[in-house]
């Protein structure tokens, strides 16, 4: 061991641009355990961010880092091999060694100052090292990763997944249920107040390395930034500083493609491309699995073509495109928009269109409030049908230019004093005299049309106030009711509440429940407990066997009740059952009720738990409410469960209580503030 620490040592220093002093960082731990982060320059703070991070879960860090660097199966066995052949079909470490040299010699020296806070960390606690061969983490092994996680969040993991389980052409991608975020932002044509209100509401994952860890970032180089980031990331992905503030939810513009190669007849691993010949790029991943303590090597073929990675099936050979395959400058461009001190400066960076994907809400303390379904999105062919399989046999298709920023849709201080977004259309963001026009975007941009649950009961609640103030904000935020009638965009569930009770002697009590019920998923709702059992064991039993139209038909729905019935009884003892005794908000020994089902705004998603229960894993996870005015920015916030992944930390669910009650804990920039309340002041060393 202690010739590998020597190792760790000399091998991060000589990666070094230079050194940080852990003494010029300070850690400031509030009541909660959030990290407020001091340092004279931006990589000072990356370094303690890093080091905080890995003090409350380094595993989850490396875990995210070992996927990306082809490492996993080594680690967790055969369920890795899938991250690791991905992140080699993409070729992660050739890209970023050719285009590490495009990232700005600034940001170069955050993730060198946050690689070095890992280093720094591993060495101090090697009995936490998952993996010896991932160390020392580098920059590039950084960005690595951050190339893998961009790839997938452009879904352009399930093109590769559906080529090799021979579904292509690909599916509809938006079969399922979509369990994304919600942002919203008021100002003061809204408010009535010269105050500007924005939510930062992301639905993720309450654990895993996207899950969200909060912290406070200050520097002398103009760094001052509350809000949230991913495991391994050097900066924060969503917050506020004291002048802006931005939230992101997932949009779903078409980001990636797929081709079917044309082979040639007779010449092996020969395409046509206008009738030219070409030949497929052959190669080799290697996954390097323990079993029984002995790693054991699989190869599997993949090739390249001018399109992009390359597998074989049963049908053909099929490529994968996507704009993040040809950039490595996300992370930069996150970490200059928690330096933004305007709408204009924000906005120029996000002209350099390094993010892939993700709708932005924005607000600031000028009354500024904005919304943007932002990415790189390709400017493709108009003849062809790109949410199918195109054809990759002519250049024609190989597109190499992306829309600019100012062409994506997008909306300013509309007078309506609102935007919104809950990963729903982007032509339905602010009023409906103001939205951005359908018909002024190509098609071939694929931008979703639909409404969603979340996003008609947002319109509705908001247009039903002339003007808004901030308890009604939070009011608004914290809503937790179905519309009326239901607007899943994945499913049409409304023939359950056109039945007639009186038919069905036997589920008489339960459909009258369900009918009876005010659509609220509250903890102590019996209404909500009777249709959150149906709605999961519908989607476990039927979805997959509804019609094209998505239409639930009565005799699927009369299926699923009286098997709702049945798991009642069986599970619970009775047909009364609240959704709070049915689901539940779970960390270690401790769960408590929990408010929310999929697709309402306090969006709740679980699997399959203990006696019939369901535990959440995804949805209403870190959140952060802001209000700006000329001379002051407030910020509250909470987190699903707390701000250590410690068992034995008395942050690892500190939070748990308030965030099931709706309530939220003060932040703040105030130095003195903070210092004079803090429960440990420390260096990262």
């Amino acid at each position: 061991m202690k010739k590998y620490i020597l190792l760790l040592i000399l091998t991060s220093v000589s990666f070094s641009y230079s050194q940080i002093n852990p003494l010029d960082v300070e850690i400031v731990r509030d009541s909660f355990g959030v990290p407020h982060i001091y340092g004279k320059t931006d990589a000072d703070v990356a370094y303690g961010l890093a080091w905080s991070h890995a003090e409350d879960d380094f595993k989850t860090i490396q875990q995210g880092y070992l996927a990306g660097n082809g490492l996993l199966s080594k680690h967790i066995g055969i369920k890795g091999a899938g991250a690791d052949f991905l992140t080699q079909l993409i070729e992660s470490k050739e890209t970023v060694d050719k285009l590490f040299n495009t990232l700005d010699s600034d940001f170069i020296k955050i993730v060198e100052a946050y690689s070095q806070g890992l280093n720094k960390y591993a060495e101090t606690h090697p009995n936490e090292i998952l993996e010896k061969k991932l160390f020392p983490i580098t920059p590039k092994k950084m960005t690595v990763y951050s190339f893998l996680q961009l790839f997938i969040a452009n879904e352009a993991d399930k093109l590769v997944l559906s080529i090799i389980n021979n579904k292509v052409p690909r599916e509809n991608p938006f079969k399922d249920d979509i369990k994304g975020s919600n942002t919203f932002a008021f100002n003061s044509n809204k408010t009535g107040k010269n105050e500007t209100y924005l939510a930062i509401n992301t639905h993720q994952p309450l654990d895993g390395p996207t899950s969200w860890y909060e912290a406070h970032l200050v520097s002398e180089e103009g760094t001052n930034i509350i809000g949230a980031t991913f495991a391994g990331a050097p900066c924060l992905l969503i917050g506020a500083n004291k002048n802006l503030g931005w939230a992101h939810t997932v949009n779903y513009p078409d980001k990636a493609d797929i081709f079917e190669l044309e082979m040639h007849p007779n010449k092996k691993l020969t395409y046509l491309v206008d009738g030219e010949e070409l030949k497929l790029e052959k190669k080799k991943a290697s996954i390097y699995v323990n079993i029984l303590g002995i790693d054991i090597k699989i190869k599997r073929k993949y090739y390249t073509s001018i399109f992009g990675p390359t597998l074989k099936n049963k049908s053909g050979y099929f490529s994968v495109r996507t704009p993040s395959l040809y950039n490595i400058k996300a992370l930069q461009q996150w970490w200059k928009m928690n330096k933004a001190n305007t709408f204009d400066e924000f906005y120029e960076i996000l002209k350099n269109r390094n993010l892939p994907g993700y709708n932005i809400g924005y607000a600031d303390n000028q009354g500024n409030i904005f919304y943007i379904s932002n990415g790189i999105i390709p400017v493709r062919n108009e003849k062809f049908n790109w949410r199918n399989v195109v054809p990759g046999n002519t250049r024609e298709n190989l597109w190499t230019d992306y829309y600019q920023v100012e062409d994506l849709p997008q909306v300013l201080n509309p007078k309506s004093g609102f935007v919104y977004n809950a990963n729903h259309s982007p032509f339905k963001s602010t009023s409906k005299e103001e939205n951005p026009k359908e018909n002024d975007f190509s098609k071939t941009m694929g931008f979703p049309t639909y409404d969603n649950n979340r996003s008609t009961r947002l319109f509705n609640l908001i247009n039903s106030y002339d003007k808004i103030d901030y308890p009604t904000f939070k009011k608004i935020k914290y809503d937790r009711t179905f519309p009326t009638p239901f607007n899943y965009n994945y499913i049409d569930l409304n023939a359950l509440f056109e039945l007639d009770a009186s038919e069905y002697p036997e589920l008489k009590n339960l459909i009258e429940t369900i009918q009876n019920w005010d659509r609220s998923t509250d903890a102590d709702s019996y209404g909500a407990g009777s249709y959150g059992i149906f709605y999961y064991l519908f989607g476990k039993k039927y979805f997959k066997l509804l019609p094209k139209d998505k239409i639930a038909t009565k005799q699927m729905i009369i299926a699923c009740l009286i098997d709702t019935k049945e798991k009642m009884i069986k599970d619970f003892g009775s047909i009364n059952v609240k959704l709070g005794e049915f689901q539940k908000l779970v960390r270690g020994n401790k769960e408590i009720p929990i408010y929310g089902l999929p697709d309402v705004l306090t969006a709740m998603r679980g699997v399959d738990h203990k006696n019939g229960q369901i535990k959440v894993t995804h949805g209403e996870s870190y959140i952060e409410l802001v209000k700006f005015t000329k001379n002051n920015t407030e910020i509250e916030s909470v987190i699903s469960y707390g701000s250590s992944d410690h068992e034995n930390s008395e942050h690892y669910t500190d939070q748990m209580e308030m965030y099931s009650k709706f309530e939220t804990k003060k932040m703040t920039f105030d130095k003195n503030e903070i210092y004079k309340n803090a429960k440990k002041i420390y260096h990262p060393n």
